[in-house]
């Protein structure tokens, strides 16, 4: 069906984590028009699309069995009520898989996006979802936003469900120190960062879940992967508070993952919802528990 052969020139910025994501600049169109010309002079793309199409739709092994009484009623009820969901989505925080949010819009929830680098204030919701992303490079106007970091860490404080991987694990820590300086976040973790020339955590994770969380069962296991500059220069909290067990990755202290705190789990594996089928349904059980017990 052809080849992509290699190119003459570069038109595709990079920096220390690879190419610059989409949302940074405005040449993303002009990259992209020269890649389409590419791929239309050099693979025959009718073919490949029939051999796609041609796939069987997968569905894990462990899937969750959607006939089944108590998943028709958690469906009908939280498309009933449709519990908010927040997701922090902007510059510093972008990378998202599309299938986990539409598997959190699936599941019955509603979205909402906002973002501390345009607003000092969060909306009315029932839970909130930080991806990864680059908040290095935006730490000093993370930092300023003093009202929405504390707004935040109040949330968490009371009991609002918060899922967290990368940056957004890097966001609710106490502070990240760059340069000499230091940049404090939102303070929900007690977590310092530094970072590294190289990185510190690169590749295919599996993490084993051994502690009480808000969204994984004790027991099971999940594969994901982690790519990460920044480290853990400080932990200060309990290491049962980190509720996975690396069994392969880096993770973020002594190997271990997933700081846990009231309803926030933060990690720096990512995970794919085709991957944990229960992930989503477990934010927006989480979500809607919250909003029960705020209406009481």
């Amino acid at each position: 069906i052809g080849a992509v052969p290699k190119l003459r020139k570069q038109e595709f910025p990079e920096r220390h984590m690879g190419l610059v994501p989409t949302p940074e600049h405005r040449w993303a169109k002009d990259s992209i028009e020269s890649m389409a010309t590419v791929i239309e002079h050099h693979i025959d793309m009718d073919v490949l699309i029939d051999i796609a199409n041609q796939a069987p739709l997968f569905i894990p092994a462990d899937a969750p069995d959607i006939r089944a009484t108590n998943q028709r009623q958690l469906i009908a009820e939280t498309h009933r009520l449709a519990p908010k969901i927040g997701i922090i989505r902007d510059t510093a925080f972008q990378f998202y898989y599309p299938e986990n949010l539409e598997a959190i819009t699936d599941a019955g929830a509603e979205l909402t996006y906002f973002s501390p680098l345009e607003t000092d204030t969060i909306p009315a919701v029932d839970g909130i979802y930080i991806g990864g992303g680059f908040p290095e490079t935006h730490a000093e106007a993370l930092a300023q936003n003093v009202r929405f970091r504390d707004s935040l860490k109040h949330l968490a404080d009371g009991g609002l469900p918060i899922y967290a991987e990368c940056g957004g694990l890097m966001y609710l820590g106490r502070e990240l120190i760059m340069n000499e300086n230091t940049y404090p976040m939102a303070g929900v973790l007690p977590i310092s960062y530094d970072f590294s020339k190289r990185p510190q955590g690169h590749g295919y994770t599996s993490i084993a879940v051994e502690g009480n969380n808000p969204y994984f069962k004790i027991g099971s296991q999940h594969r994901g992967h982690e790519f990460h500059y920044s480290r853990v220069l400080a932990w200060d909290g309990e290491e049962s508070a980190l509720v996975f067990k690396m069994k392969r990755g880096a993770g973020i202290w002594n190997g271990r993952d997933g700081a846990c705190y009231k309803n926030v789990l933060a990690t720096y594996t990512h995970l794919h919802a085709l991957g944990a089928p229960g992930w989503a349904a477990a934010i927006v059980r989480a979500a809607l528990n919250y909003r029960r017990q705020s209406e009481q």
